[in-house]
């Protein structure tokens, strides 16, 4: 390995499971209501909350999707790992 300061930097290894940040998040605004977002990262029993609670409340219940997912978009990947994948903090 050369000390050439022309080289680039190598990149850094991608986080496991930071590639669900992007997704969850989308879905989550866009989609919220259908508690998409849950499913993508696992929760089946709280995305099936959300949809009903969204259908009950008339789509109330989708501000909560919103609201998660700009807390997924806003978090690094390391963070949103932590919480979400590996902490498995299904709502906030």
């Amino acid at each position: 390995m050369s000390n050439d300061p022309s080289s680039p930097a190598p990149a850094p290894a991608p986080i496991p499971g930071a590639d669900k940040k992007l997704l969850a998040g989308l879905l989550g605004i866009l989609l919220g209501w259908t508690g998409a977002h849950k499913f993508v990262l696992g929760y089946q029993k709280e995305g099936i909350i959300q949809l009903v609670g969204s259908i009950v409340t008339c789509g109330f219940g989708g501000i909560v999707g919103i609201i998660e997912g700009i807390i997924y978009l806003t978090k690094s990947d390391q963070e949103f790992v932590d919480t979400y994948v590996n902490g498995r903090k299904p709502w906030f």
